[in-house]
């Protein structure tokens, strides 16, 4: 029978690590404070700065973007509320992709709320006011350029016309990893955002290990000399320019089965483990941070059903990786920052940056892919299940106390450490007795010192140096997973099945019990052919 290792080791016709959807925000530096703002309406030659020059700057933004869309011949749309903007702005790109036409294809308006600068009169006289500035919440206009650009594809910029004009760029790295390919000559089928086949498959692996900010600032350079700016030349010569920033990255991990059937069996199998054995309420499971109970955000596990697809989260603060079927046949493990400070990295687009958090992207899709792994083969041989189960000496003599499978007191032991907090938090002498109370009420202090101990002893746990904290080794984990698994599905089910009150109704629907009624008959003709007495 096929195994999750296996249907990913042997079954996987395609495998792609990109990132996917690139959402950023453009910002100008020089904008971001009251006396900032000021000295930029200085500069711009007004002797007092007036609110009402924000007004000018922004209306004369708007004419230039109504002039730009009546010149090239765009269409404007106005979205309605609670409108899907993606799926209006879909037959544009339909269209502009069978005339084989490159541009912006189409201008949305909207309502949207943002944090804009907002000025008022404090004090002074008529002949020369003062004025102070502050930041507050409004609903202007925004205006959606759809681009279908060269190198990148579909894409929108969005842009807003009060102060401090922040920009927003959306794109894609599936849709410049085509581009690029197309470019190269070489042939692929596509996946909904993604690859479903490739004729060269490292060829397509190095060009999406490709992807830099570089390329992400040469489309943001380019369209930001096409589109209209409220900023003029002598602006960005006195320092007004643009800075980029990271709203959100996603780093994808695509498995593209040979037949459909093989990526619906592997979700399967591994959504029972996480059903199972891998639901706590608060998750810190494979991003690699510490979470305590001061730490803000959400921290859980999800299992999603989009319809007849299955899907499964895994929430860390503002960011989260999510686990789901593309299309019935690909696996796409896919991790969202939306914070990059979640991780400690800065915000701004620097190669640094960009590097730091495509390579936490593909850890937490890798150490996620492994842990379910781990959880779904953990059978340990004879000698190992021995010396677990019966009483036994260690390395340098000492005695290590059994853990006897079928104890309530060991099994509830053992349950708690699958729980995927340990993974990254380790285990303490206050984070464990809950999670074994939640299985055996009135677990005392004296009974957690004495299992830390024999956990120790066996191999499960080993001290993080200088703290009283332990890590789960990973035999630890493997043996854990095996004895909850084994009592949760093997032993506690067979046992009511075999139960002799079980009433005949219920026990001929049981392959088991019927087995063993039918062991049982036969058993105790044979004793009576022997002429024993019962």
């Amino acid at each position: 029978m096929a195994t999750i290792e296996s249907l990913l080791r042997e079954r996987v016709a395609l495998q792609v690590r990109s990132v996917d959807r690139l959402f950023l925000q453009a910002y100008v530096p020089r904008l971001m404070s009251e006396g900032l703002l000021v000295r930029f309406l200085l500069d711009r030659g007004f002797p007092i700065p007036s609110p009402a020059l924000l007004g000018k700057i922004g209306q004369r933004y708007v004419r230039a973007i109504e002039r730009f869309a009546k010149r090239q011949a765009v269409p404007v749309v106005h979205f309605q509320r609670r409108e899907s903007k993606e799926d209006v702005a879909r037959p544009y790109f339909e269209r502009a992709e069978r005339e084989g036409r490159f541009g912006v294809v189409l201008i949305g308006v909207a309502q949207e709320r943002a944090c804009v600068w907002v000025g008022w009169r404090r004090g002074g006289s008529d002949a020369h006011p003062h004025f102070e500035f502050g930041w507050q919440s409004r609903v202007p206009n925004h205006y959606y350029f759809y681009v279908r650009d060269r190198e990148w594809g579909r894409a929108f910029v969005k842009c807003c016309c009060y102060a401090p004009y922040p920009l927003w760029l959306c794109l894609n790295g599936h849709e410049w990893a085509k581009r690029q390919a197309e470019q190269a000559g070489i042939d692929y089928q596509s996946l909904d955002n993604g690859f479903r086949s490739c004729a060269d498959g490292e060829a397509l692996a190095a060009i999406c290990a490709r992807l830099s900010a570089r390329e992400v600032w040469a489309f943001f350079r380019r369209w930001q000399r096409i589109l209209p700016s409220p900023f003029s030349d002598e602006d960005r010569q006195r320092g007004y320019r643009y800075q980029l920033a990271f709203r959100q990255l996603e780093l994808s991990d695509t498995r593209v089965f040979a037949r459909p059937e093989q990526g619906r069996q592997w979700f399967e199998r591994v959504l029972r483990d996480q059903l199972t054995l891998g639901r706590p309420d608060r998750v810190q499971v494979v991003f690699a941070r510490r979470v305590i109970r001061t730490t803000p955000g959400r921290f859980l596990t999800r299992v999603l059903n989009r319809g007849d697809q299955p899907g499964l989260e895994v929430h860390y603060k503002a960011s989260k990786v999510k686990q789901y079927l593309k299309e019935g046949r690909a696996l796409r493990t896919e991790t969202t920052v939306n914070d990059s400070y979640d991780f400690g990295i800065g915000r701004r687009l620097t190669d640094e940056n960009w590097s730091a958090l495509v390579r936490i992207g593909q850890e937490v899709n890798d150490r996620l892919l492994a842990s379910q792994i781990e959880a779904c083969a953990c059978a340990p041989d004879a000698e190992t299940l021995e010396r677990i189960v019966l009483p036994s000496r260690d390395r340098e003599g000492n005695a290590c106390p059994a853990l006897r499978f079928g104890d309530p007191r060991v099994q509830a032991l053992l349950a708690s450490l699958c729980c995927f907090t340990h993974l990254l938090s380790g285990i303490t002498s206050r984070s464990l007795p809950p999670l074994v109370a939640g299985f055996l009420p009135r677990y005392s202090p004296r009974q957690m010192s004495y299992d830390l101990r024999r956990l120790r002893q066996n191999g499960f746990l080993v001290r993080t140096a200088g703290s009283q904290r332990y890590q789960l080794t990973p035999d630890g984990q493997r043996l854990a997973i095996f004895f909850a698994k084994t009592y949760a599905r093997v032993v506690t089910p067979s046992l009511a099945e075999l139960d002799p009150a079980l009433p005949e109704q219920i026990a001929s629907a049981s392959a088991l019990a019927r087995s063993w009624r039918a062991f049982d008959r036969a058993l105790d003709e044979r004793i009576a052919d022997a002429a024993l007495a019962p």
